[in-house]
């Protein structure tokens, strides 16, 4: 009883510092194409703490690592639904059931819908504004059930009848043949363009939705539904042919000798893109990250066989994984946006 009490006051404690934090920033983790998790590295300063948000069915297994380099520096797991000053699903201070070591979650999930990982520092440390740098590492296991199951406030089966394509500065979506960023290309949708929704599936860390299109020709596939709002049955410009982007220039990147990386700074107008290629080997760590003076920019990584490494990724989030295959790699920066944007663009190679 005693010790119950302590963990409930101490627990309580945890989540007045992420629920009281000076900064509290949301970013979501989105898995590269056809895998199954995530290495994150971020730091927090003092009050600061970062919710991490990844999607996940029920039936499925999430696994979460934290190696902080400040020990002060913990993090909470909440169901969908909930969140900092609700009670969490999991405190990874204190081992229990789904918490088998310090800082460690695994557990089976019951719910279907986006869950919360929410990275602090105790109050303690984050009095004296303290630094914890961490890498973060989740992963979820287990194929998709044939039907959702614990389906949260029927957000993925349940919905409008009826999607509007909803993309930053304009710019098309892709309609894959499958729910993933490695399925075919089916055909690209276009901004504001309405669709029937035919039923959501959680995958890759995030929400993709089966649509069809209402026009002539017809066409049926999964799109991200980050960028997806409730629309109407009334049919717009039908979508693009699955070809190319127009406004594309090609830059080959080169690094210094005796360097792994470069950085280089690119200025796109409206509608365009640049396409970087960058010669690596299978078995190799890649590293990208674009730093963009406005949010219209996002970028996507394209495979040597032209298959897609990582598709529509906003220049807030940075790219780190293990290329698996030889040849020359593509990384292509798109302009969203209604105005010129400028930018820089950090490659690394391992």
């Amino acid at each position: 009883m005693l010790r119950e009490t302590l963990w409930a006051m101490t627990a309580a404690a945890a989540f007045a510092v992420a629920a009281d934090a000076q900064e509290m920033r949301t970013e979501a983790i989105r898995f590269a194409p056809g895998t199954s998790g995530a290495t994150i590295a971020g730091s927090i300063t003092g009050y600061e703490s970062v919710q991490y948000t990844v999607g996940a069915e029920a039936g499925q297994r999430l696994k979460v690592r934290l190696e902080p380099s400040n020990l002060a520096t913990y993090f909470n797991v909440y169901a969908p639904g909930s969140g900092p000053g609700d009670q969490a699903l999991a405190n990874a201070q204190f081992m229990g059931e789904m918490v088998p070591d310090t800082n460690i979650f695994d557990g089976t999930l019951s719910t279907s819908g986006e869950y919360t990982i929410d990275v602090y520092m105790m109050r303690s440390a984050a009095r004296r504004n303290e630094t914890s740098n961490y890498a973060l590492y989740v992963s979820i296991e287990g194929d998709l059930p044939a039907q959702v199951e614990g389906d949260y406030a029927d957000g993925l089966q349940g919905g409008p009848d009826y999607f509007q394509v909803a993309t930053s500065g304009g710019g098309t979506l892709n309609l894959r043949s499958g729910p993933s960023g490695a399925a075919g290309l089916v055909t690209r949708l276009t901004n504001g363009q309405n669709v029937r929704n035919l039923g959501c599936r959680m995958a890759e860390g995030r929400r993709w939705c089966r649509v069809a299109t209402l026009a002539d020709p017809g066409f049926e596939g999964w799109a991200a539904g980050d960028f997806l709002i409730e629309g109407t049955g009334m049919a717009s410009t039908p979508p693009t042919s699955a070809g190319g982007v127009g406004g594309t220039s090609t830059e080959r990147v080169r690094f210094a000798a005796g360097t792994s990386g470069a950085e280089l700074t690119g200025s796109l107008l409206p509608g365009e893109s640049r396409r970087y290629l960058l010669g690596a080997s299978n078995g190799q760590d890649l590293y990208v990250r674009v730093a963009a003076n406005g949010p219209d920019l996002s970028y996507q990584i394209f495979n040597p066989d032209g298959s897609f490494l990582l598709d529509q990724m906003t220049s807030a989030q940075e790219y780190r994984g293990q290329l698996w295959q030889s040849g020359d790699h593509v990384i292509e920066v798109i302009n969203r946006g209604n105005s010129t944007q400028t930018y820089n663009v950090i490659f690394g190679i391992d």
